[in-house]
């Protein structure tokens, strides 16, 4: 039985990436190799969730990467701490059921504020006049400060938009090497997230993304080599995660615009551009990657039949569907919409509301992920001549978040020794009770 584990999670990794990845093949060669479905939707946040807890969206309440509160009529993107996670997760079981047993987590969403015993994430200050100053939250609190002084500030404009790239996960893998030195926790978990970004930008096949394997394979060698000098003659089982796998997509669905063209979305005039008016309208749409949310007001049935009728059928989009109405999908939480409308594996949707792009509001054209409701990839495109964000939704050329229904939409489990987890189908719901069986729980 192992004294450490270590968990990665790696969007976006493919079995077939190992082929271009010989420190991570080299570290997993002798160990177990599973086909990985995430749970639906598969994005970060749910899925993290659902790895974490080994519970569903339907029990974890994660149900997209943000949250509409309906007491409130407001959006949150991306910021909601640790408390929106409804169920233990592994650092609360090891707690409770394993004393003396500690856990890091280093950078996956929504933990904030979590029982870990060491936690780093970012956390940018957010100032009074709008700008924002970088900071990270960590645990212990001084923890950042001992950072800081050695690495320099976490590079926040790396880690997403236009100048997104392997800086950001340096930083991480060194922060990591250097935590594991003083604490050498029991559990190590890290979010290295560097392969979401080629692969959106420029396609799953690019060379872009090729580029993106190689450069997060030299800093998975570095974690490893790092860990390995920290944790000394005790050698940590690494167990590897793909949290969701980029497909290729040609087509983008605005699901707003049609309800908005269907008298359902009603806007609001807000310094010059148009806001949705979430009080006012009878449906709108919070849209995520390859599926959205539909919210109906007063849950009224006509209104969800109309919206059905609208989506049904559309190019792009593969199915609609009640959550209570399909336990098939384990997404019945009272967070979601009335309705989830599911794009085919080559669309995705866009947040856009507006049918002129002169009306849309001033954050649609930079990059601001809190303020939009809704996922946005094409932050990644900055443009020099307008220095903006193009409002173009047809640039990008990858997405997830669509069920797992064939093998192209499955990534792949790791363990760098045998006999951790049966080697066939295994769900990310499983993970956690890989990780707790290592601890004899």
């Amino acid at each position: 039985m192992p004294e450490y584990v270590i968990l990665l999670t790696v969007p976006g990794l493919r079995r077939q990436d190992l082929a271009h990845m010989p420190r991570l093949a080299a570290l997993t060669t002798g160990g177990d190799q599973a086909e990985l479905a995430p749970t639906f939707p598969a994005v970060t946040c749910t899925v993290q969730s659902s790895i974490t807890t080994g519970t569903p969206p339907s029990e974890h309440g994660v149900i997209a990467n943000g949250f509409y509160w309906r007491d409130r009529q407001a959006v949150e993107m991306w910021t909601t701490p640790n408390e929106c996670v409804d169920r233990p997760q592994i650092w609360d079981t090891l707690h409770e059921q394993a004393p003396g047993v500690t856990s890091a987590v280093w950078f996956p969403l929504h933990t904030k504020h979590c029982g870990a015993d060491y936690v780093c994430l970012p956390a940018p200050v957010h100032n009074p006049d709008g700008s924002e100053s970088l900071w990270c939250y960590t645990k212990p609190e001084m923890l950042y400060g001992d950072f800081l002084a050695k690495l320099g500030h976490f590079p926040l404009m790396n880690y997403w938009g236009p100048m997104s790239n392997i800086k950001s996960t340096e930083w991480i893998v060194s922060s990591a090497i250097q935590a594991a030195e003083q604490f050498k926790p029991n559990f190590f978990y890290l979010y290295m997230q560097h392969l979401d970004y080629a692969p959106q930008k420029f396609g799953p096949d690019s060379p872009e993304a090729r580029q993106a394997l190689v450069d997060l394979d030299r800093e998975t060698g570095r974690l490893v080599d790092g860990f390995a000098a920290a944790y000394g003659d005790a050698k940590p089982l690494w167990l590897v995660a793909s949290e969701y796998v980029i497909t290729a997509v040609d087509h983008v669905v605005y699901p707003n615009r049609l309800l908005r063209d269907a008298g359902l979305l009603t806007v609001k005039e807000v310094d010059g551009g148009e806001l949705i008016d979430f009080a006012a309208s009878r449906a709108w749409a919070l849209a995520d990657h390859q599926f959205s949310h539909i919210f109906v007001r007063d849950q009224d049935a006509a209104t969800i039949k109309e919206v059905r009728a609208l989506f049904e059928g559309l190019e792009g989009v593969a199915e609609v569907f009640e959550p209570k109405n399909a336990p098939q999908y384990d997404l019945n939480h009272e967070r979601s919409g009335e309705l989830v409308v599911v794009s085919e594996s080559n669309s995705w949707q866009a947040y856009y509301w507006w049918n002129d792009d002169a009306r849309a509001p001033k954050f649609a054209r930079s990059v601001d992920i809190h303020r939009k409701p809704g996922y946005d990839p094409v932050e990644m495109f900055f443009d020099p001549a307008t220095r903006g964000i193009p409002l173009d939704a047809t640039l990008v050329k990858g997405s997830h978040g669509a069920p797992a229904n064939d093998a192209a939409q499955r990534g792949v489990l790791l363990s760098s020794q045998k006999g951790v987890f049966v080697e066939g189908p295994t769900a990310d719901t499983d993970v956690a009770e890989i990780v707790l069986r290592q601890f004899g729980l």
